[in-house]
């Protein structure tokens, strides 16, 4: 009898939210699923972890093949606690995180608690995939990318991933004609920010933080943006390191005995 894997989910929309559901029910049609999720919304908190305060968790449901709890802590803590504390003895064969409500292409993975979790899974060795979806909807009809799911996630356990590499992978909208998969690189471009000023109902000043994305190369089909922009889904795989060889060898010359 061939062995079930064990995949980890988790997200930074909260245990709630409707693309976490989703996925675990999918993924425990053939898997043994942990799920752990924040308590909580926890978009754009990125990497952070909690250290200051204690984290608790609460158990939602105990099954043969299924766990499901919530932290009250980011996503990267959820990422932690289930290595940690219900998995610590076990090979995770895949980590998972999503389906986020809301893009994470091109540089909005430095930002993404969805893009964490799965960066979380690739610093320590295991094949690991951020799903998001163009939908910022509450309630998303999710059915037009589960066969795109399952391919991806059959891909990945079968054939593994380069260590310390994770997929950052971005559905166009499910209403969308859906022309198929690309795999690309993230687009080059930043986010033009700024500020809005308002006084809440005390009279006090208070600020809320909008702004646009600026595409540097709105022109390129094998980046994610061109790509979602024509209904394809976007598939990047993305190192962990980040350090830069080319410059390692220019800068040579600050190099001390």
């Amino acid at each position: 009898m061939q062995k079930r894997p064990i995949i980890l989910i988790s997200n930074d929309d909260s245990i709630e939210a409707q693309g976490i559901q989703y996925l675990t029910e999918l993924m425990k049609t053939f898997a043994d699923v942990y799920v752990v999720a924040p308590q909580q919304h926890q978009s754009g908190m990125a990497h952070a972890i909690t250290f200051k305060v204690p984290l608790r968790a609460k158990c939602i449901c105990e099954e043969e093949n299924l766990h499901i709890y919530s932290v009250n802590g980011t996503p990267v803590d959820c990422v932690k606690f289930g290595f940690d504390q219900l998995l610590l003895n076990k090979k995770i064969d895949l980590v998972i995180s999503g389906i986020n409500h809301g893009s994470n292409s091109a540089n909005s993975i430095i930002y993404s608690g969805t893009a964490a979790c799965a960066r979380e899974g690739a610093i320590n060795g295991i094949p690991s995939i951020a799903f998001s979806s163009l939908d910022f909807s509450e309630h998303i009809n999710f059915e037009p990318y589960k066969p795109y799911i399952e391919k991806i996630v059959k891909h990945v356990l079968e054939h593994k991933l380069d260590k310390h590499i994770y997929l950052n992978v971005n559905f166009p909208k499910p209403e969308k004609n859906i022309k198929g998969m690309r795999v690309c690189h993230l687009t080059k471009g930043l986010w033009i920010e700024r500020f809005i000023k308002e006084h809440d109902p005390r009279n006090n000043t208070c600020y809320w933080l909008t702004g646009e994305y600026h595409n540097e190369e709105p022109d390129s089909e094998t980046s994610d943006e061109w790509c979602l922009a024509h209904d394809y889904i976007a598939i990047v795989p993305v190192k962990v390191e980040n350090s830069d060889e080319k410059s390692i060898q220019s800068l040579s010359s600050l190099n001390t005995l």
